[in-house]
């Protein structure tokens, strides 16, 4: 297969021809710039590499219109990291690999009435009180302790679990996606071993790439968005990344066994072994995605006891701050979403694997004060550079289903971070830079260098200039806590 001969729309749009087994062409958005390091793993002959990756997508059964891959894109677990694959509710399969381990890893953030200046005169006592009431690193424990019961309850109830009792509030839940719970979730399909290791760890932040992080509005490009979105220069928010911790990573392994036995099954043809699935609408693909549900609910509940511990940490030191959700929102997912394809309106069980939903504009799932605008999209970046917040637009709708990209993407694996740079010398140069960063473990510090990291302004400018996505506003870290 020729990975190497890509063609090119626009500047921000290359695709990758149908060609072999391929049922639908590859969709790259990104510049030359992206598109060059993709083939230099192409040329370099690296066997993991996002191009193989987006081909192999393209052959699966059912998949519609394009096998996508944002600007953030990379090599992930059978999809790219960056990844999209929408699949016909009939002919379309379901797949591990288009999902990931921790499913509905997300970001929340949260509102304030601050100001940056009024950050940095209480940059230190807010990081230690953060800090003291966000349990996070790995293996992390919080104090919420469930039975297998209560448990159930959680990946049935989601975010409402958590107000139902005691964290968060009522008014949450029209500012996360979905509402905070998704309807087809069933704990049976949950091993009692996922279950068992998400005892402890709701609200927990967990680890890797997880962070909380107290930023401020740095720039704002869209005016019309940003005052309905009610942000303006010099604005505090505070945002988080993570998901279902271990019960995510527990039903990806546990189905990881049961996809392979169904491929072979079903007699699908796959060219990883990593993309191993199941037919949506057989027994193996529905109690899969009604696993995959449970885990998407586990997060939204993760996030909801988190929001509730920011604000108790954050009310130490700024009493009168009620910190009002902005928006949540998750990647790595499958989800049930109506698209248009070919003049239609069709169901399709959309897998987005490190990438994030992206609604344009009038779309009756995005909250009522948003809708005229288009979905705010929160866009991760690193502990030393910046983030983003963006919306969706009708062209997303119409080329990538609704989604755009999640962070910046890693350019660098963990490993290598690890041994190019030091934890306790980056925290001495964040600091210098305005930055307060506190971690649970100087390794850990290290492998989230910003070095380790595509530079994320011309990930987000990519998303800009194709439309899938349009710039809103910059934010800049003032506090930073990983795990």
């Amino acid at each position: 297969m020729d990975l190497l001969n890509l063609k090119r729309i626009t500047d921000y749009e290359w695709e990758l021809p149908k060609q072999e087994d391929m049922r639908v062409p590859g969709m790259i958005y990104g510049n030359r710039q992206i598109i060059e390091h993709l083939k230099e793993d192409v040329r370099l002959g690296k066997d993991w590499n996002a191009l193989k990756q987006i081909a192999n997508v393209a052959c699966l059964p059912g998949i519609q219109k394009a096998s996508i891959a944002l600007s953030d894109v990379h090599p992930g677990y059978g999809f790219p990291i960056g990844g999209v694959g929408a699949f016909d509710e009939e002919e379309g399969v379901i797949t591990m690999g288009g999902i990931g381990f921790d499913i509905n890893c997300s970001v929340t953030s949260l509102k304030t009435s601050l100001k940056e200046e009024d950050i940095r005169k209480k940059a230190k006592p807010l990081l230690d009180s953060l800090f003291k009431t966000v349990p996070a690193g790995l293996g992390s424990t919080g104090k919420v302790r469930l039975n297998l019961h209560q448990i159930d309850e959680v990946l049935i109830g989601g975010a409402e679990w958590a107000i139902e009792n005691g964290y968060g509030i009522e008014e949450d839940l029209e500012y996360i996606e979905e509402n905070g719970r998704v309807k087809d979730a069933n704990p049976e399909n949950v091993s009692e071993k996922a279950k068992q290791r998400q005892f402890k760890e709701i609200g927990t932040l967990g680890s890797g790439n997880h962070y909380l992080e107290v930023q401020y509005v740095a720039e704002i490009y869209d005016q019309e968005a940003a005052e309905v979105y009610d942000l303006k220069k010099g604005d505090v928010l505070v945002s988080f990344h993570c998901g279902s911790r271990a019960l995510g990573h527990q039903i990806g392994t546990d189905y990881l066994k049961i996809l392979a036995e169904t491929t072979k099954k079903y007699g699908i043809k796959i060219r990883d072994r990593e993309l191993v699935c199941a037919p949506i609408n057989s027994e193996e693909g529905q109690k899969y995605f009604s696993a995959v549900c449970c885990g998407i609910n586990c997060a939204f509940a993760n996030h909801e006891v988190l929001t509730h511990l920011v604000r108790k940490g954050f009310k130490e030191v700024f009493p009168d701050e009620e910190l009002p959700k902005f928006y949540s929102i998750g990647h790595n997912t499958c989800k049930k979403e109506y698209h248009e394809v070919d003049g239609k309106k069709k169901l399709l069980y959309v897998h987005r694997k490190g990438s994030t939903r992206a609604f344009g504009p009038g779309r009756e799932e995005i909250p009522k004060k948003y809708r005229k605008i288009g979905q705010p999209v929160l866009v991760g970046g690193t502990m030393g550079t910046c983030s983003f917040i963006l919306r969706g637009t009708e062209k997303g709708m119409n080329a990538t289903f609704g989604s755009a990209i999640h962070g910046a993407g890693r350019a660098m694996s963990r490993k290598k971070a690890k041994h190019q740079y030091r934890g306790d010398r980056l925290l001495k140069e964040l600091e210098n830079k305005g930055i307060y960063v506190r971690g649970h473990s100087m390794a850990g510090i290290a492998e989230e260098a910003p070095g380790a990291y595509k530079d994320i302004v011309n990930v987000v400018e990519c998303m800009d200039k194709s439309g899938i996505a349009k710039k809103v506003a910059m934010l800049k870290p003032i506090i930073n806590i990983k795990g």
